[in-house]
């Protein structure tokens, strides 16, 4: 845990100063970012000095690395935009020069920001031990434990705890546990990286084997142990801690007294000098509320690196039936790709894929045989090749021609099949002008109620839809089939509807009348496209309504 700032403004801190404290980053991530970092070494090697231009080209050249060929020009460019990025500030030192030349050069002087310094030191242990495993010291939680007992013992004395002393008692408390804290942290993000792998080799599973059965366990036995005694002693504190650390500020207020004339000044108090340091170690040790303890999320993350050992176990137990993952194996062909030459990358994907030239001979392989695509020709199954093609390049057979085959049976057959199919359609379209104007009343048959639909659909297909008096009406909604003699009219009638019944279930049409007559009726029986909306109003809609089946 950190600790917090006195004097700070109230509420949190602006976009503006947010973006420009990470703007501290950006030099890490520019192109040149290797000799941004070698300059920030230097300044970071030193304290309270201010630099000029060639006071750095001379210790670069000494440090060697990316650093060393940087000329002056280049090197202020790279200064001002650490500046610029809140890296460095430009010093205020007075210049005493004996020439022009002189001060020219060592006029523009820069220092390290405490951002920067912070920024850099943060970048330069991520770049020592990114990748290591840290060890855990565990060491550090038995003095916990006994810091806090011997402070219990201290809190509940008469008198109270002597203020000096149990300074020195946090102090140290404060510096252990935060040790202990980020130590338990690096060490299981590591664990993390290790489990997302699923292609270690038997030595790197035989020494994860051993990293979490004997090394992990103990930690989590250690912590399992040793977390019930300090959630005991913390509680044992925590009724003495305002009085305690009220004493502690009245003996040695540190240098927030100073700061307390300086409104604008942010103090950074020492670890375990405000109560909220106190919650946040309770709440490494002990659920509170909705959040668990840092304790039972170390048992649940060992518990998961465990299940994670038993799935790569059974992955390399499956490795013997050819089912291993061939990761490193992809990534080292992947860097001989990156570094062959165009000739040679052709021979890798020939060599590692089989990818020959292809001789496309048009003969189809057995149907009834399933090959993967990853088989290589060479081990593929073989397809046998006429002896024609094989040997005189021809695919024209030779000898006496086969009798063609007869397919009358066939044909006749299916005309039978397509005259029932028309005979059963001729039948529903005499059901459809028989039942149309009382569809309420008719049950229809499956084979009417599909034509019916068909005709509807189409009918709908071709209708234009216009805007009249403020309500939407239809336009041309017919349909015809001329070889059933049949005819669909639908129109839009608000406020009433439509029901189709038949053996299937039934369907109602909301706002929606529908028709059904035939075309071959003499002219002056049949109604004009005006007429047929204003007879349909006439007649009785039905007012029951049912869901189809």
């Amino acid at each position: 845990m950190e600790g917090k700032e006195r004097n700070a403004p109230q509420g949190q801190e602006t976009d503006a100063e947010a973006w420009q404290r990470l703007s501290a980053y950006a030099y890490l991530s520019a192109p040149e970012r290797l000799e941004y970092v070698a300059v920030m070494r230097v300044f970071c090697g030193t304290l309270l000095a201010d630099l000029s231009v060639p006071d750095l080209l001379t210790k670069l050249a000494e440090r060697g690395g990316p650093g060393a060929g940087l000329d002056a020009e280049t090197l202020t460019r790279r200064l001002e935009e650490l500046v610029r990025w809140g890296n460095l500030l430009r010093s205020t030192h007075t210049v005493r020069a004996t020439s022009i030349s002189e001060y020219q050069r060592s006029r523009s002087r820069y220092q390290l920001s405490k951002l920067g310094e912070r920024v850099q030191r943060d970048a330069d242990e991520v770049l020592a031990g990114a990748d290591a495993a840290r060890e855990v010291s565990s060491e550090l939680l038995a003095l916990v434990d006994r810091g806090l007992r011997e402070l219990a013992a201290m809190a509940a004395a008469p008198g109270g705890a002597d203020p000096q002393q149990a300074l020195e008692r946090i102090s140290t408390l404060f510096v252990q546990f935060t040790g202990f804290a980020e130590s338990v942290r690096d060490f299981y993000a590591y664990l993390g990286q290790v489990l997302a792998r699923y292609d270690l080799d038997s030595a790197e599973y035989q020494g994860f084997k051993e990293l979490l059965l004997d090394y992990v366990e103990a930690i989590t036995e250690d912590v399992s142990f040793r977390g019930p005694r300090i959630a005991a002693h913390l509680d044992a504190v925590r009724p003495h801690l305002p009085a305690l650390l009220a004493r502690i500020d009245a003996h040695t207020a540190g240098i927030t007294a100073p700061a307390d004339g300086l409104p604008e000044t942010r103090v950074q108090r020492s670890r375990g000098r405000d109560l909220a340091d106190w919650e946040g170690m309770r709440e490494w040790f002990t659920t509170t509320g909705a959040h668990s303890s840092q304790v039972d999320q170390l048992r649940d993350a060992t518990l998961r690196a465990l299940q994670s050992l038993l799935a790569n176990a059974k992955r390399m137990l499956r490795s013997a039936s050819g089912e291993m993952s061939r990761r490193k194996d992809l990534l080292r062909l992947a860097a001989w790709f990156d570094a062959a030459e165009p000739e040679e990358a052709h021979d890798l994907a020939v060599a590692a894929f089989g990818l020959y030239g292809a001789r496309h001979l048009g003969v189809a392989p057995d149907p009834d045989r399933s090959v993967p695509a990853y088989v290589s020709w060479w081990t593929g199954p073989v397809v046998d090749v006429p002896v024609a093609l094989r040997e005189r390049g021809s695919r024209s057979p030779r000898g006496r021609a086969a009798a063609a085959e007869d397919h009358s049976e066939q044909k006749r057959r299916l005309m039978e099949q397509a005259r029932q199919q028309a005979e059963a359609r001729r039948t529903a379209a005499d059901e459809l002008r028989s039942a149309s104007g009382r569809f309420d009343q008719v049950r229809l048959g499956t084979p009417a109620m599909r034509l019916l639909l068909e005709l509807l659909t189409t009918a709908l297909g071709n209708a234009r839809l216009h805007r009249e008096s403020g309500d939407f009406l239809l336009d041309g909604a017919r349909a015809d089939d001329a070889d059933l003699g049949i005819r669909l009219t639908a129109w839009r009638t608000p406020g009433r509807s439509t029901v189709l019944r038949s053996v299937d279930g039934d369907l109602t049409a909301d706002d929606l009348t529908v028709a059904v007559e035939s075309t071959s009726t003499p002219a002056a029986g049949e109604m004009s496209a005006a007429e047929e909306p204003v007879s349909a109003l006439k007649a009785p809609m039905p007012e029951v309504r049912e869901a189809s089946a």
